[in-house]
């Protein structure tokens, strides 16, 4: 880091000069990415003393660090705008002032086994100066940005070895506050804080419970500058031991994503309260992708690129094996598969040593983490191809049906033929799929290749920059239609806008991609107007068979099921069946079924197009919204056509089917 002097410090601060650095006595650390009208601090976070007071201090930095605050400065480092303090507070307490600002005493116990001389002593008010000095330099020049600005001051509290009656999770003091004045910005900060889960741990937000707010920080700021709000929040230590130093890591970043939100948040409402000039969350945040964000995303695309996960379930005696099974109908298929060609182990080991922890914005660090522990699962399930534990590995990955999927299901296979439906007759062979594909790509300015593929299992597929189409496949223009806008203006759409994208992630694919891509794919058929009851019934058998196989049953069995119960053809049920035993047990294909539902209510409910910024996952959509308004990823340039127009050629009852999946 950049080491500056105190006056080069506020040389750049009056300059509006972007800069990271340490005082040249390491006592503090500024960060101003860049101006906006809030600021972060952590005045207690430290445990340093300087040397000529080290052989002085009676109490070791294991007893002094009992009542510092450590870790807060990690709490706060995703904001634009920091001041962290890396002096102990046993030097010269900010909260303090300056006449009280050094101990003689302190919780009880003596803190110097000789007074400390006048020398000394200046020393040490020297630094409770100064740094007033720097808050009040950063906080002049946001006040004549903006007007004004907030100040969320970080600090943490003992518990364990305190008797409060009430303890809560998050305590904000309000001495120096003007509650009145700034109540929306409160209940906004509050109610984010009250939203954060924490694993193993109750949460509360209360104010004055524990700590009223009226040290000296927040009344210096309060003296001195009228339009900066000033917050304590003072945070109970559940995230380490309080007796030894030693954090809980879950804790600990499930506190910083959750309190990084609540001061955005807080931020926004500051600013629509008291600024002139309006300015979103987002705008709120640097839209610059920092260094080791742009690294560990380079890196993990170089590991996982040409990680195919069907290559390697899909069968390669499939031919041969389906002709065994039909000639003899106990037979089960002993199915083969290409060799992995990467190791298990090494793969994992470089994707836990990518430097994940070092991307400073909580919400895209959990994000990556979500992907890189994704790929760990995923190399664990091709690992076992073949073997008994794939299925165990499957059903972590892809998840099994639930009784409400299975209830779907049943319901709609339930429905009775629709009275008035035309016979779909299946004139168009793999050529003129091929030309029709061709022309619709065309058509969204997509450039594609459309190929005639004998090595897939499905009717078609994209891969990479390619749709893939199965030489045997034969569709009825209503299945075609269906399938360009599945495989074309969904699969390939969304292709096509992650190579739009500054972060490679989005080729990868986000945890939960297959069941949000193919939900919206579904969908796609739907809003087009081309899915019709065989179509969801088709996509209700593949719950039933992935439930039957995790249940126990055979190929063969499922098999039986599915032709003699369901009345599928021979070649249609063994390649459903076959769809959900290659590899060992493949539970995918009841996600189908599961994503259309919600992703189909989410649509209704909500702008989803960020989701097609590439291979997303529903669960993400709240970060992707953020991430395009900051900048950090381009808004989609390719649209799903089924969700640009208006929808046509719709049967009344598909529409109640549809909206009876619960």
């Amino acid at each position: 880091m950049l080491t500056l002097s105190e006056a080069e410090m506020l040389a750049a601060i009056k300059a509006g000069d972007g800069f990271e650095a340490m005082l040249e006595d390491h006592s503090l650390s500024i960060k101003i990415e860049e101006y906006v009208p809030y600021i972060c601090t952590a005045i207690h976070a430290g445990g340093r003393l300087r040397e000529e007071l080290q052989s002085k201090c009676l109490l070791d930095s294991d007893e002094r660090q009992i009542e510092e605050d450590l870790f807060t400065d990690e709490l706060i480092t995703s904001f634009p705008i920091t001041l962290c303090v890396h002096d102990s507070r046993y030097e010269y307490d900010l909260n303090r002032a300056p006449n009280l600002a050094v101990y003689d005493q302190a919780w009880g116990k003596e803190v110097w086994s000789s007074p400390l001389s006048p020398a000394e002593r200046k020393a040490s008010l020297a630094k409770h100066h100064r740094y007033f000095r720097i808050l009040k330099a950063i906080l002049s020049e946001l006040e004549q940005r903006f007007g004004g600005c907030l100040l969320v001051d970080v600090h943490s509290y003992n518990w364990r070895s305190r008797d409060y009656p009430v303890s809560p999770l998050f305590n904000i003091g309000t001495a120096h506050l003007n509650t009145r004045r700034g109540k929306s910005i409160l209940e906004q900060f509050e109610g984010r804080l009250a939203d954060i889960a924490l694993p193993n741990v109750d949460n509360s937000v209360a104010r004055d419970v524990v700590f009223k707010g009226n040290g000296y920080h927040s009344y210096f700021i309060n003296r001195n500058f009228n339009n900066t709000f000033a917050i304590p929040l003072e945070i109970k230590k559940v995230f380490m031991d309080e007796f030894t130093g030693e954090p809980f890591p879950l804790v600990l970043d499930a506190i910083h994503q959750g309190l990084h939100l609540a001061v955005m948040e807080a931020a926004a409402a500051f600013n629509d309260k008291f600024k002139r000039a309006k300015l979103t969350p987002a705008q709120l945040l640097p839209n610059n992708l920092d260094n080791a964000m742009l690294f560990v995303d380079k890196t993990l695309y170089k590991l996982a690129n040409n990680f195919q996960t069907l290559s390697y379930v899909n069968p390669i005696n499939l031919a041969q094996e389906k002709r065994r099974f039909l000639g003899r109908r106990h037979y089960e298929p002993q199915f083969t598969y290409r060799q992995l060609r990467i190791d298990p182990y090494e793969f994992k080991e470089q994707l836990y040593s990518l430097p994940v922890a070092d991307i400073q914005d909580p919400t895209i660090r959990a994000l990556y983490r979500d992907v890189v522990n994704a790929y760990a699962i995923k190399v664990e399930l091709l690992s076992k191809v073949g073997t008994p534990d794939f299925l165990y590995n499957s059903m972590r990955y892809y998840g099994e049906p639930s009784a409400n999927d299975i209830a779907n299901a049943e319901f709609i296979l339930h429905a009775a033929a629709l009275p008035d439906a035309d016979v779909e007759v299946e004139e168009f062979g793999a050529e003129e799929t091929k030309r029709l594909f061709e022309e619709a790509a065309a058509a969204l300015n997509i450039d594609c290749k459309v190929i005639i593929s004998a090595k897939i299992v499905a009717q078609a597929m994209v891969e990479r920059k390619n749709i893939l189409i199965n030489k045997n496949a034969k569709f009825s223009k209503k299945a075609l239609n269906a399938l360009i806008h599945h495989e074309l203006g969904v699969h390939m759409v969304t292709s096509f806008n992650a190579f739009q994208q500054p972060l490679k992630i989005f080729k990868l694919g986000l945890p939960g991609n297959t069941y949000t891509q193919e939900g919206l794919a579904v969908m796609a058929e739907y809003l087009s107007g081309n899915i019709d009851l065989n179509r969801l019934k088709r996509l209700s058998l593949r719950v039933l068979a992935v439930n039957m196989m995790v249940k126990g049953r055979s190929f063969q069995q499922v098999f039986s099921r599915l032709s003699n119960d369901y009345q599928l053809s021979e070649d249609a049920a063994f390649t459903k069946t076959m769809r959900v035993f290659r590899g060992g047990g493949f539970t995918k294909d009841h996600l189908y079924l599961r994503g259309f539902r919600d992703v189909l209510k989410l649509h209704q409910e909500r702008d989803i197009s960020s989701l097609m910024v590439g291979k997303t996952g529903l669960a993400y959509i709240d970060t992707l919204d953020s991430l395009i308004a900051r900048g950090v990823i381009n808004p989609p340039k390719y649209e799903v056509p089924a969700m640009t127009v208006n929808r046509t050629g719709h049967e009344p009852i598909i529409d109640y089917l549809v909206s009876s999946i619960k």
